[in-house]
């Protein structure tokens, strides 16, 4: 039986590799030359998915050296643009950004992101840009900002007396990382639902909720960014070679369940100040359009792009200063975490650089490369927050929440909490490594571009956590 399986498998991928040559053959007979981006030699059938070896950022940028900032590849069956130079991303973002304004279709969008309809995943049209107004307007405005501003000052002094407890008289180790995980959630999840999923004792109202949740959050963190070759491979999709998409099918049915439970709880108790009580209250006068699938995909952007982002960056801002403690840091800079920007697709025939960009190729802005290009910053790769004290820099040279109409709406969230987050850590301790070696800089893997090593640090608390600490938490 396993010699028949064998046998038929192999045949099918002699038909499927012979039909796809075919096609590539006469393609190439009946269209004109195009003038792509340079490539590196390519394979049948996988195209240029062999080369993509991780961390990709790092791999795109070795690649960028030998074939131009501007160079294409083939993953599978779909074209891809990396552009990695602050002109090429200003052509993109200006001229060409109504054009690349589209999402590429992805298996964690389909099942995750509630088939592509997300304002992260939706293809750019009029469902988009509804959206997108109703996020800039009903989330993330100023005003929705600020009536949140009591709970992140909350969390944060929370995250403050955890550390303080045990470094009032001495310095003590602590892990940052995990740390800061609960610090975001915990403020994402406060302003999504009022409910604080991490802690301990009565921090956690509901244990077996909250382990529901996290859990849910760990495996949409280990799948929904992933990159497969069955994404660009349909005879691998087909089969779905490693069950990345039952795992994701799986996933999303606990995912839809556990916000619906939100919503519906909410449901039976208007009286709130969470953005379910606000949107519920769009529903009642907005029916056809806030509808539950719609909230749930708000508030799962939320949770997915306002968490760990902000945790990571949280990070690798500590583990420079713990490396740079003479360090003079006026008022930095801080951005977040992620070496490329989020995919964009063309939905037309364009050209960046001089070069032909054809209809539904993906394109990839290479931001790690940018931020350390020699020829765009004075010292690179060194530590100097002082080099932003006079303002942003250009745009096109620094990225932190993507540009043009698919930027990240959450910037204004992003920098409030992570301002006032690190700010405070400045403030009420002292730091110090925990040996005499620099802080592990290695990226790990991730579109958030964590870090390979979770950071350890030792922290004394300063003389101001005295009276911080004699203040009683209110528990919610």
């Amino acid at each position: 039986m396993e010699d028949m399986l064998l046998i038929y498998t192999s045949l099918s991928l002699l038909v499927v590799t012979v039909a796809f040559k075919l096609v590539i053959h006469l393609q190439t007979r009946t269209r004109p030359p195009k003038h792509l981006p340079p490539s590196p030699p390519s394979l049948p059938i996988l195209g240029h998915l062999h080369l993509a070896k991780k961390p990709l950022h790092r791999t795109f940028h070795s690649l960028s050296q030998k074939y131009g900032h501007i160079f294409s590849l083939r993953f599978g069956s779909r074209l891809v643009v990396v552009v990695s130079s602050p002109s090429a991303v200003e052509e993109c973002f200006t001229k060409n950004d109504i054009v690349l304004a589209n999402r590429p279709p992805s298996l964690a969008g389909k099942h995750i992101g509630y088939n592509m309809t997300t304002v992260t995943a939706a293809p750019y049209g009029d469902h988009w840009r509804n959206l997108r107004r109703n996020s800039a307007l009903e989330i993330f405005s100023t005003t929705r900002l600020n009536m949140f501003l009591g709970i992140r000052r909350d969390e944060i002094k929370r995250l403050l007396c955890k550390l303080g407890r045990n470094s009032s008289q001495d310095f003590t180790k602590v892990e940052l990382k995990s740390m800061f995980l609960d610090l975001t959630f915990n403020i994402i999840m406060r302003m999504v639902a009022g409910k604080r999923y991490y802690g301990y004792g009565e921090d956690v109202k509901d244990e077996e909720e909250a382990r529901q949740f996290r859990e849910i959050m760990r495996e949409a963190f280990e799948n929904g960014g992933a990159s497969n070759p069955q994404e660009f491979v349909p005879m691998l999709r087909w089969i779905d070679n490693g069950g990345l998409e039952k795992r994701l099918m799986r996933l999303a049915k606990r995912m839809d369940s556990f916000l619906q439970g939100l919503i519906d709880e909410k449901k039976g108790n208007e009286e709130g100040n969470t953005m379910i009580h606000h949107l519920l209250s769009l529903q009642k006068s907005q029916p056809e359009y806030y509808t539950d699938q719609i909230i749930k995909g708000l508030i799962l952007v939320l949770l997915l792009a306002g968490t760990d982002t902000s945790a990571v960056t949280l990070e690798w801002a500590m583990s420079n200063l713990l490396n740079h403690p003479n360090h003079n840091l006026g008022d930095p800079s801080i951005v977040p975490g992620g070496p490329t920007t989020r995919t964009h697709m063309s939905s037309d025939d364009c050209t960046v650089g001089g070069y032909n960009v054809p209809r539904n190729t993906m394109l990839l802005v290479n931001a790690w490369a940018i931020h350390r290009d020699p020829k765009v910053w004075d010292d690179a790769t060194n530590f100097k927050p002082e080099r932003f004290e006079c303002g942003n820099a250009d745009s096109h040279k620094l990225m932190p929440f993507g540009l043009g109409r698919r930027a990240c709406p959450g910037a204004g969230l992003a920098q409030r909490t992570m301002g006032l987050a690190l700010g405070s850590l400045i403030q009420c301790f002292e730091w110090k490594r925990v040996g005499e070696e620099e802080v592990n800089m290695t990226e790990g893997n991730g579109v958030t571009m964590p870090k390979a090593v979770a950071l350890e640090a030792m922290c004394k608390a300063r003389p101001i956590m005295n009276s911080l600490l004699s203040e009683r938490v209110d528990y919610v």
